[in-house]
């Protein structure tokens, strides 16, 4: 069924988890489509749609940046495997100038990195001002991974999860929209994505057998982002929770999500500092090449 215009205007609400209650990811649907404005083809029409006022905000934010002004826009996309992040990334830069954006997946920490405390690396990847970044996967690897895999102590997890606050609040106050996404995804959908890649030979890049061992740890990941979602919602950085089964829905409400957030930015192009009119007579006055 259709919804009413201003439901999907509120897209934030919908989704965004609320600060300081503790969260079951067992009572949001993964294949639930809050907001959408139909199903699959609506959806598709929409984001067709919302991509062109989605690049003129996008050129405003960059001409904004360009004349001091601070702000930019950090896109945080956080899931399981086959969530869909890379999927992600790849349609909502579809819209948008990649001369813009700034695009980081972050994978195991190299050796370098490893000698600086887990921030620095992420520190080096913000968006500059003027700029949409985005991050597939994040600081928060490093409270999920170190967490499960038992990489660090309890103690130091139990730190972090104030660290990353305390950075996130950092960034709020220097200009940065921070916008948390979990991909939300269902063990069995995680189970046909993975089964459609050994299915076919030109995804066969994509798969690793460690995949499958690693969905042992299913209740232990769960538990993890249960506990990350939960200690690391403020209202300066909210999460929001994106039923990720359909990817369609998912391509949408990112989409969504990322308009809303540049429409309350509301950026404006800058003043040009020179005399228009004196310029084009100074143009119209040359002679013909």
């Amino acid at each position: 069924m259709a919804v009413t215009k201003r439901s999907c205007e509120n897209l934030r609400d919908a989704l965004r988890l609320p600060p300081g209650e503790p969260v079951d990811l067992a009572a949001y649907g993964t294949r639930t489509t809050p907001g959408a404005p139909g199903g699959k083809k609506p959806a598709r029409q929409d984001a067709t749609r919302m991509g062109k006022r989605l690049a003129r905000l996008q050129e405003r934010l960059w001409a904004a940046g360009t004349a001091g002004d601070r702000r930019r826009v950090l896109l945080v996309l956080q899931g399981m495997d086959t969530s869909g992040k890379g999927g992600t990334v790849k349609h909502v830069i579809g819209h948008l100038n990649p001369s813009g954006c700034r695009i980081q997946a972050f994978k195991a920490p190299s050796e370098e990195e490893r000698r600086h405390d887990f921030l620095w690396r992420v520190r080096g990847a913000l968006p500059m001002p003027g700029e949409i970044g985005i991050f597939d996967r994040s600081h928060y690897e490093d409270l999920l991974i170190a967490r499960v895999r038992r990489l660090v102590v309890p103690a130091e997890i139990g730190s972090r999860y104030g660290l990353v606050n305390d950075f996130e609040r950092s960034l709020a106050e220097d200009g940065v929209t921070v916008i948390k996404c979990f991909l939300h995804l269902s063990y069995e959908e995680q189970r046909r994505r993975l089964l459609r890649r050994l299915d076919r030979p030109d995804k066969h890049w994509k798969f690793d057998p460690a995949d499958i061992d690693e969905r042992t740890l299913w209740p232990a990941y769960r538990e993890a982002y249960e506990l990350a979602l939960e200690r690391c919602a403020a209202p300066y950085a909210p999460w929001y929770v994106v039923p990720a089964d359909r990817k369609w829905y998912r391509n949408w409400a990112i989409s969504r999500l990322l308009l809303e957030h540049l429409e309350e930015l509301d950026p404006q192009y800058p003043k040009g500092d020179f005399d228009v009119a004196e310029c084009r007579e100074r143009l119209l006055a040359q002679p013909p090449g």
